[in-house]
């Protein structure tokens, strides 16, 4: 029933009222599109969840309002969860092709603190912080749908849109096509960066010096473990001169919308993150390469693997690591960490945006 839902849950309670006709070359009016779209994915969980149905549900609106269809369901197999959905835009014309306008936008949604899914999603979540999202069931389910969608239509046809532990699924799988040389539109909303959260200490010098001793650790474990594989001095050799070699370049193309708030200690490290890489590269060629050799591999993993605790964590690229992004930051005071981290900042017009694009070079 419509009196069990929170006021964040009716769309004529709280979604963008402002937006009343979609600008599609309008990036403010994409976001905002974007974000009421994994919302309607949220609720359309908890409609299932409440038995809400028909003109009980509240979930429609959230993207019948911007002319879009949900097609399809993606559930999770372990617990039958809805995790994501596809949305096909409706009475799209020959004409407006290239309008801006996705012919269809794949959504998912993020960790739902609710009885009926929150123990499969704090699970997914554990997976993320091992670095172990690529090998769960969901996210199989969820690439699977991608790479379907990317051969039927195309890629420069649909969207990829997530928040929090769904902003992770839309990274991977993202970047997954990314490496393949297939680049999709993506805007990902409050990733977890899994990091401890440095970008918090007010004092930058000291930001950056736990940022360089970081880097100078996970790139002296990466060269250490690499060396240790291949015990032969031919192996080492040939090993060494292949150091400058960057698995990262292939990805470099892609430029997903990352949108963060530093009040989120789970995703505010990735703007540390761009600028760390900036200063270490405008050090010199040393530091540069010791910090691609670092953006590489997961810390946590080569000191789990360095002291003999296998399959602990996965030592390669985290899923959190991006060469080059439009990463958008939300300057605007919250309330709390649960304001900072949620959804609904991200379709309303009263915050202040910052935007800057880093590219790999």
């Amino acid at each position: 029933m419509a009196s069990d839902a929170s006021d964040r849950e009716e769309f004529n309670l709280c979604g963008p009222s402002h937006l009343t006709t979609v600008d599609w070359a309008n990036e403010d009016h994409q976001r905002c599109v974007a974000a009421c779209l994994v919302q309607g994915i949220y609720i359309v969980e908890r409609d299932r969840q409440l038995n809400r149905e028909g003109s009980e549900a509240l979930a429609p609106p959230w993207w019948e309002s911007f002319n879009f269809k949900l097609i399809r369901h993606l559930k999770d197999d372990a617990d039958f969860s809805i995790f994501g959905g596809i949305f096909e835009y409706k009475s799209l014309q020959p004409d407006v092709v290239d309008s801006g306008v996705p012919r269809y936008v794949i959504a998912f949604r993020g960790t739902l603190t609710k009885a009926d899914s929150i123990t499969r999603d704090i699970e997914l979540d554990i997976h993320i912080i091992r670095n172990g999202l690529h090998r769960t069931s969901r996210f199989e389910i969820a690439m699977q749908a991608v790479r379907s969608m990317a051969d039927s239509v195309g890629a420069s046809s649909f969207w990829l849109t997530g928040h929090s532990l769904g902003a992770a699924m839309a990274l991977l799988a993202g970047k997954t096509m990314a490496k393949t040389g297939i680049y999709i539109k993506s805007l990902l909303f409050n990733p977890p960066y899994v990091s401890p959260p440095i970008e918090r200490i007010a004092n930058e010098r000291v930001r950056h010096g736990i940022r360089f001793a970081g880097s100078l650790i996970t790139a002296g474990l990466a060269l250490s473990r690499t060396l240790k594989q291949t015990q032969q001095p031919r192996q080492q050799q040939l090993q060494l001169q292949n150091l400058t070699y960057d698995p990262l370049e292939a990805l470099s193309s892609w430029l997903p919308n990352i949108h963060v708030n530093p009040g989120d200690h789970l995703c505010s490290e990735y703007i540390g993150f761009f600028e760390h890489r900036g200063t270490m590269e405008q050090i010199g060629y040393g530091a540069g390469i010791v910090e691609r050799m670092a953006m590489q591999h997961s810390l946590g993993g080569l000191l789990m693997d360095a002291m003999g605790v296998s399959n602990a964590v996965e030592v390669e690229e985290p899923v959190h690591v991006i060469p080059s992004a439009n990463l958008i930051v939300n300057k605007t005071n919250s309330e709390d960490y649960k304001d900072a981290h949620g959804i609904h900042q991200w379709w309303r017009d009263d915050q202040e945006l910052v935007s800057h694009i880093y590219m790999y070079k």
